[in-house]
């Protein structure tokens, strides 16, 4: 077993304040069922970022920039998939 490095204790320091970031956003989207603040393109191009950082973190074996980006992505796939179907409902 591998020895606990504490700089990683910044590692998941970070991931949990850069998740837990975006659960005000989720949940008004939810609350208030509609997302037309949220920019389309931002989600997209913030999900592939995350996409990207989910390879990087698998390559480097990091668990910190695994955790916190593995939830973003769900985190905001979710605000993406409410921004859709709001707007689908509003049609």
């Amino acid at each position: 077993m591998s020895h606990f490095n504490y700089i990683d204790l910044f590692g998941f320091l970070a991931a949990l304040l850069t998740t837990i970031a975006f659960l005000p956003q989720l949940y008004k989207t939810w609350k208030t069922k509609s997302a037309d603040d949220v920019s389309l393109i931002m989600l997209i191009l913030f999900i592939t970022g995350l996409i990207c950082w989910i390879i990087y973190g698998l390559k480097i074996h990091s668990i910190p920039i695994l955790i916190a980006n593995i939830f973003t992505f769900l985190f905001n796939f979710s605000i993406l998939i409410l921004k859709v179907t709001y707007k689908e409902n509003k049609e």
